[in-house]
């Protein structure tokens, strides 16, 4: 497989070729039953923004593009364009889930930092807590075209930085006042129709902590992006922040950026280089849980889902994998592999993939959709000693006919290539299990968040998980459920686009989740955040 770079507005491109044929569906890795050992403990659980808790005249839109940050004493959680801060039990609160501010716009971030990134209060802001640093990032795209000052014009902080120019980041600064709020962009559909779509250009926002303090100073950075940055999905590796964003719905092209994390860290001028990969699916870039960082000048590795669903290649029997370097001292040696399909159980996107909708609800012909497509975030390493994992997850369709959650565990060999470790499809019964999102803890536990739904079942948030120790390709836990959804969701197909886990780094074993439900009577959806533990979390892996 050749691939061929190109040179676009200082992007580099390349042209993967389309995946063979593939089987239909696999039988052989699918587990039909709930595991038998003891369900995952919860041990918090409490509403976050949505319906009850919002900034503004109305509740959040949907789709919620749910994200959710854990630091040592503070939970930062973003749904669309609005960001809120709760506390978190321990040594500095005594309960979890109280407001300690906001909820505010999310540009609020930026507030002072002048520009595009404090002007505009965009959704698909996204946050990460950095455990290598101890350090909060939070990144927010720019969905509306810019007009962009010429190269070589940048002079104070907040103006864009063109590609392979540095952005200021100005003084650190905490939070607020919010600006106020401005008319928001429609997400997921490619670049807003009122706009000429040669005009101008999109851009993306960086803030970094300067401590672990969520409510404490940030340096920020704004970056033009020539291409649409839809859906991003951030990434913490020692050498870069790396977000994967697409171009549209309607477009077979998604791109890599990264950011200088090191610079950003100590608040200096930073730069963005970015690799844009055509004819691929949604790209994920793998995300560090745990303190344990990758060996150094490790490549960051990328995966993506097989098919197409624009080709109306709806599956595939592999997905496919990169590795990307990047050479801040000499951007032209910064190198991605080609691509290397990695054999795994033949599968089928769920509901044909994204802005589909097949997912049944009770008392309304209204399905939602599954974004089937996509591998979904996080995408997470976890390095235990020498050995290095990857943790993947998306959504298929299931031998009983609803949708189940497809599991990998990959493992790096010598050369730091992924290799297919395990695997498996969670479906239980024939109803849905969608938009997952998993995490690995300090002892190599798998856990796994997911909506669940199907007539007669209103889509509510469950979990489940294994051992490190238990037999390959099970979750071997019972399912766990954080919430049980209330009413169905009439006014559209939109659910959520994804959830998230994050790790706490305080015991490096806990895994937080967030995801979608709707009370009763409700018409718009509120958020649940729980925390989960299994056995031997705060002590000796119990077997």
């Amino acid at each position: 497989m050749k691939i061929r770079p190109y040179i676009i507005s200082g992007l580099a491109l390349l042209l993967v070729p389309a995946p063979p044929a593939r089987e239909q569906q696999s039988l052989s890795i699918e587990q039909t039953a709930q595991g038998t050992k003891p369900a995952a403990e919860l041990v918090d659980s409490f509403d976050g923004l949505g319906a009850a808790l919002f900034s503004g005249p109305a509740p959040p839109r949907n789709p919620s593009d749910n994200s959710l940050a854990v630091g040592p004493d503070h939970i930062l959680q973003t749904v669309n364009s609005q960001l809120v801060v709760f506390t978190k039990k321990g040594k500095r609160f005594d309960t979890t889930g109280k407001v300690v501010y906001g909820p505010v716009a999310t540009n609020t971030a930026f507030a002072g930092l002048g520009g595009p990134c404090e002007a505009r209060a965009n959704g698909d802001a996204v946050v990460r807590y950095d455990q290598l640093a101890s350090r909060w990032l939070i990144v927010m795209p720019i969905f509306r075209r810019l007009q962009v000052g010429a190269k070589g014009d940048l002079d104070a902080p907040g103006e864009l930085a063109h590609p392979g120019e540095a952005a200021q980041p100005g003084n650190p600064a905490p939070f607020g006042p919010p600006p106020p709020l401005p008319p928001t962009a429609p997400r997921g559909q490619g670049p807003p129709a009122s706009v000429p779509a040669a005009t101008g250009s999109y851009a993306i926002c960086y803030a970094v902590s300067t401590t672990s303090d969520p409510l404490g100073p940030y340096y920020r950075y704004a970056f033009e992006r020539p291409l649409f940055p839809d859906y991003p999905r951030p990434a913490v590796w020692p050498d870069g922040y790396y977000t994967a964003t697409s171009t549209g719905d309607d477009v077979i092209q998604k791109h890599v950026c990264v950011v200088d994390r090191v610079r950003m860290l100590n608040g200096l001028p930073a730069t963005e280089q970015c690799v844009v990969i055509d004819g691929v699916n949604f790209l994920n870039t793998a995300d560090v849980d745990g303190a344990e960082a990758p060996p150094v000048g490790a490549p960051n590795i990328i995966i993506a889902a097989g098919g197409t669903q624009l080709k109306n290649d709806l599956g595939d029997d592999a997905v496919v994998a990169w590795s990307l370097h990047v050479d801040w001292n000499d951007p032209s040696k910064t190198k991605i592999s080609e691509p290397e399909r990695i054999t795994v159980a033949p599968y089928n996107y769920l509901c044909g993939g994204q802005l589909t909708n097949c997912v049944t609800q009770p008392g309304t012909d209204r399905k939602l959709d599954a974004q089937g497509d996509k591998i979904m975030p996080r995408m997470v390493y976890r390095r235990i000693g020498q050995r290095e994992s990857i943790v993947a997850v998306h959504s298929v369709d299931t031998v009983a006919r609803g949708g189940g959650v497809r599991w990998y565990e990959f493992r790096l060999d010598t050369q730091r290539a992924p290799r297919l470790y395990q695997q498996g499809t969670y479906a239980p019964d024939g109803f849905y299990r969608w938009m997952a999102s998993p995490a690995m803890d300090r002892f190599g536990n798998i856990g796994i968040g997911y909506s669940f739904g199907g007539t007669p079942h209103f889509p509510g948030q469950r979990f489940a998980s294994r051992l490190a120790t238990d037999p390959p390709g099970q979750l071997t836990m019972r399912e766990s459920t954080l919430v049980e959804g209330e009413a169905s969701q009439s006014t559209t197909i939109r659910w959520e686009d994804y959830t998230q886990t994050a790790i706490d780094p305080s015991d490096d074993c806990t895994m937080w989740y967030v995801g979608d439900y709707l009370k009763k009577d409700a018409t718009s959806y509120s958020t649940r955040i729980g925390a989960f533990r299994m056995p031997g979390c705060g002590g000796r892996q119990r077997r």
